[in-house]
């Protein structure tokens, strides 16, 4: 976004309907935003002219959490955030580590969400953060951020299914591909 002739990290085989663009030379994703060079933006992040208040700058979706639990009700799908990677070196030499970690980070998710909601001494200054938090747990259940196959393997399927569809994958993949068979065994935690 703010930075000018950045490189693509990954070599990508797109189909031939598929036209990337890089931005010209010494322009950001920012700039060309604000000059209507380009007429939208999907990043990680909101765009510096969207933090400083541009009034040209908005929102695709302006109720965003509003168009995000519409979505979800209609396809049980809210988007993964975040994916734990393991080398399979490593993985194939301590076939217990793959379970081990899930195990570690779903317990450390739980703790980070109850600690949320302590309401006695709040670990973050957010107002109404208990209720927007049992708000996601009305809409999608008490386990919010799912982690592991059981809870997401639809979304995973979906996912593979447009990934391959938009030429990043050279071949369907079916979800179990992705996880070494030690990530595979279920924890209560």
């Amino acid at each position: 976004m703010e930075t000018r002739s950045r490189p693509e990290k990954i070599k990508l085989q797109l189909p031939s309907d598929v036209l990337i663009e890089p931005a010209p030379a010494g322009k950001t994703l920012d700039e060309m935003l604000v000059n209507g060079e380009i007429h939208g933006f999907v990043g990680p992040r909101n765009p510096p002219s969207f933090d400083s208040k541009n009034p040209n700058i908005v929102r695709l979706f302006p109720d965003l959490v509003g168009t995000a639990s519409d979505y979800y009700r209609r396809t049980g799908i809210f988007p993964i955030m975040h994916l734990l990677g393991l080398r399979k070196t490593l993985a194939d030499e301590h076939p217990w580590l793959p379970a081990a970690l899930f195990k570690a980070f779903n317990a450390s998710k739980n703790l980070a969400i109850q600690s949320l909601l302590d309401t006695a001494a709040p670990h973050a200054t957010i107002p109404f953060l208990s209720e927007h938090i049992e708000s996601a747990q009305e809409l999608i259940g008490v386990d919010y951020w799912s982690y592991g196959l059981s809870g997401n393997q639809h979304i995973l399927k979906y996912f593979l299914e447009h990934h391959h569809r938009q030429g990043l994958s050279s071949r369907p993949l079916e979800v179990e591909e992705l996880f070494h068979p030690g990530a595979l065994e279920q924890f209560s935690v």
